[in-house]
């Protein structure tokens, strides 16, 4: 067995997620298992570079976990010839410019989404990484959740009959920062910094949506600031110029329609902080991050209406459970196996720059939606 290091730059892992999914629980969960076996005789042994501009931080987590490597310089990274991968989960604003140096370096890269502020830049991205030949991912870690997969084992199986409509429902309360600290950066509700809900959330839906049901063909949205002023890290108040929430109706290639609610500004009543119910012909499910119910149309009750009488029945009781059948691994780990595959032992992968260029379009095309008011057509992109 021949051990072959592969030395990653990752950017941002001061972050809540690129720490806690992307470090801890994907590359360094890799490394406890001793690498990732490709099946030829070859181990690849993940070597991380701590990158970002908070040295302090970046030597706390280093030493935390044991790892030797930390900079805050970007360029003196991407010279160097040995660095493999570059990896980004800096804030949205960041990531662009970044990117496209690691591409001009002739590293390959791998990234959080958005890809960019805008589909200009988002295409401008995939075209650059074409032309220069490197290899490039782009995260989508919903698909790879356990409720997720078992939806997909649903659709390919054909339970659904045709599939009428989806409908999602994501969000909670997220703290304004006054009397009890936020959950999320400040940042997020600054439109002037890169943040908003439309701009993190759609990225998710298009390909949630593209993977399981379909492409998007149109785009009807109303976004909305419910939460006008809010309190940052240091308890300064300011003023949230981004959208904290989002009303979206999609159409989907096929004829199904999609309805999805994204929200930080909700309490949840629900069993997970994201569901989609899927109707067909044939039968309908309910799939959160890691259970899916499922009713068949010959098992399906006879619902009566009746406003004047308590209701006798529990609904909820009427589904069944969707049986693992698998074993399912962390969603962000299990993608960075396929992408790791992918640079290193030319593995199909098609989650790529052109992949997160769509999730922008349709971010895009949402907030120019509820800005006119109407529904607008998401034309197919390409390099």
């Amino acid at each position: 067995m021949t051990r072959k290091t592969v030395r990653i730059a990752m950017n941002g892992v001061t972050g809540r997620m690129g720490y806690r999914q992307h470090l801890v629980r994907s590359i360094l969960a890799l490394r406890d298992q001793g690498g990732l076996d490709l099946g030829d005789g070859t181990v690849l042994w993940p070597e991380p570079i701590l990158l970002g501009r908070r040295e302090h931080a970046l030597r706390e987590i280093a030493g935390r976990h044991g790892l030797e490597h930390v900079s805050t310089d970007l360029d003196a990274v991407l010279a160097d010839p040995s660095v493999d991968i570059y990896f980004d989960s800096q804030v949205t604003s960041a990531r662009e410019e970044a990117i496209a140096k690691a591409i001009a370096a002739g590293k390959h890269v791998y990234t959080e989404k958005p890809t960019a502020t805008g589909l200009d830049g988002a295409l401008g991205l995939a075209r650059l990484a074409h032309d220069k030949g490197v290899k490039h991912g782009v995260v989508q870690d919903k698909i790879f959740l356990p409720g997720l997969l078992k939806l997909k084992r649903l659709v390919d199986g054909g339970f659904f009959g045709r599939i009428l409509s989806v409908r999602g429902e994501f969000g909670y309360w997220v703290f304004e920062g006054d009397w009890q600290p936020a959950q999320r950066p400040s940042w997020n509700y600054r439109a002037q910094d890169g943040g908003g809900i439309v701009v993190d959330m759609f990225p998710h839906w298009e390909y949630v949506l593209h993977e399981l049901f379909g492409r998007v063909t149109s785009v009807q949205a109303l976004a909305t600031t419910h939460i006008p002023q809010r309190w940052d890290e240091q308890g300064k108040p300011y003023d949230a110029t981004a959208d904290d929430a989002a009303y979206g109706i999609f159409e989907l290639e096929g004829g199904a329609i999609a309805q999805i609610n994204s929200s930080w500004a909700v309490r949840v009543h629900r069993d997970e902080l994201v569901e989609f119910q899927v109707d067909g012909t044939e039968g309908s499910a309910v799939a959160g991050l890691r259970g899916c119910r499922v009713q068949h149309r010959g098992a399906t009750p006879k619902p009566v209406w009746n406003p004047d009488i308590p209701a006798t029945e529990v609904f909820r009781d009427q589904w069944q459970e969707v049986p693992d059948n698998a074993e399912f691994d962390n969603g962000f780990k299990a993608q960075w196996e396929l992408f790791l595959r992918h640079v290193y032992a030319d593995a199909p992968y098609h989650w790529d720059l052109l992949a997160g260029a769509r999730g922008v379009q349709l971010a895009e095309l949402g907030l120019r939606s509820s800005a006119e008011g109407r529904r607008i057509d998401v034309p197919e992109i390409s390099l």
